[in-house]
Formats: C-alpha cells, structure tokens, sequence
C-alpha cells in the first residue's frame, strides 16, 4: 500500500493518471505534476506500459496532466502540443530525473558500490526551461512556466519543484527502492524516512530475502 494518507487529502485533492495506475496516493498541489511524470514509466504487477513508447500516449497523457496541473494549481493551462522530437526531450528529461531523485533510497551493486546513474549520464538532458516571476494583485510574486511542447511540460516538473524547495517537500518525492518497482511515491513519514512506495509489496520481501540471506552466511 502506498506510504500513508495525506490528512489534508480529500474528496478535491487532484488524482494524477500515471500515479492512479500504481494505485498510489498523489503528491500535494502542483508537486503531483513531478510524481506523475516519474510515473510514466513501465513497472507494477501486472506490468503497466510506459507512457512515451509512442506519441499517441505521451500526447494523451500530456494534456491530461496539464489541464490537471491546472486545476491543482489555479493557473492557465499550458500549451503542450507533442512532437517526436519533443517526446525525445521529454524522455530524455524524465529518465535524468529519474536517476536524480532516486539516488538517495538506490540500492547498491553486488559489489557495494553506489548503482549505475549519476552526473556523467546527464549529458545531453534537458535541464533548463522558461518561467517568468509575476507580481499579483496582494503583491504575492509567482513563477509562472513559460513554453510550449515538451518545453512546457518541463518548465511545469522544474517550477514546481523549485516550490518545493521552498517548503522543503522536495525531499519527499521519491523512488521506491525496489529496483524491480522504482515508482515515485510522496513519503508522507514524520521522519521521511521511507524508501519503498510499499513497506508490504517492496519493503517486506526484500527485507525478508537479505534477512534469510544473512542466516546462511557461516559465522
């Protein structure tokens, strides 16, 4: 089961397409948009498809999310008109994304060293996009993502994760630690302490294997 219920969750909180499939409770506000992406990819049992095999589902699940985003945020939904080549970008960033969300809850090799991923793969990823800071009516400053296409989408995961940053809930978007799941999950723990999206689907399986492991060790 997922890692917990959002209290301030209710009957409005946003439901997101790619994180409904995994049957996982969204991140709060326009941080689902950042979950929801992560969770285009292929993974859970049975084993669900990934989003950007084919332009057809990556420009359905783009307008989808954006008029979410939308609604989960209040502001103009943004014009996200795919290409192929946008869809490459936008994979491209995905996966980076990926790698760097993920690295903190990553397993190790056998080896014990840190598992594949870091900043020598980020070449050639997408890493920057448009925004502009607006002044509203109260005097509050906002940013607002600017763009269109995959660069639309992208400046939407990147605002809001800067918003994040702000109220420190970055940290709590996350990759389950199961090499074999790595659904992106909201840790809702007091401690932020989770690493699987499910301590009963993830957690306890693989706890148990390495706990058994480690009995047929010899002394």
């Amino acid at each position: 089961m997922p890692s917990g219920p959002d209290p301030a969750a209710g009957a409005t909180a946003t439901t997101w397409p790619a994180t409904a499939r995994y049957d996982l409770d969204p991140a709060p506000g326009g941080l689902g948009v950042v979950q929801d992406l992560l969770n285009t990819i292929s993974a859970g049992v049975p084993r669900q498809p990934d989003l950007f095999d084919d332009l057809t589902s990556a420009t359905a699940w783009a307008h989808d999310v954006s008029a979410r985003w939308s609604a989960a945020t209040g502001r103009p939904v943004p014009d996200v008109a795919l290409d192929p080549a946008g869809l490459r970008a936008l994979r491209r960033f995905r996966d980076g994304l990926r790698e760097e969300i993920g690295a903190p809850t990553r397993a190790t090799t056998d080896s014990g060293q840190p598992a594949p991923g870091g900043p020598d793969s980020a070449a050639g990823r997408p890493r920057a996009a448009g925004a502009t800071l607006r002044l509203d009516e109260n005097g509050v400053v906002h940013l607002e993502p600017t763009g269109a296409g995959a660069q639309a989408l992208i400046a939407l995961v990147l605002a809001a994760l800067f918003e994040a940053q702000l109220t420190d809930e970055r940290r709590r978007i996350k990759t389950c630690r199961n090499p074999r799941c790595q659904v992106a999950f909201y840790d809702r723990s007091r401690n932020n302490s989770g690493v699987w999206h499910s301590v009963r689907v993830c957690g306890r399986p693989i706890n148990l294997r390495a706990h058994r492991a480690r009995r047929r060790q010899p002394d």
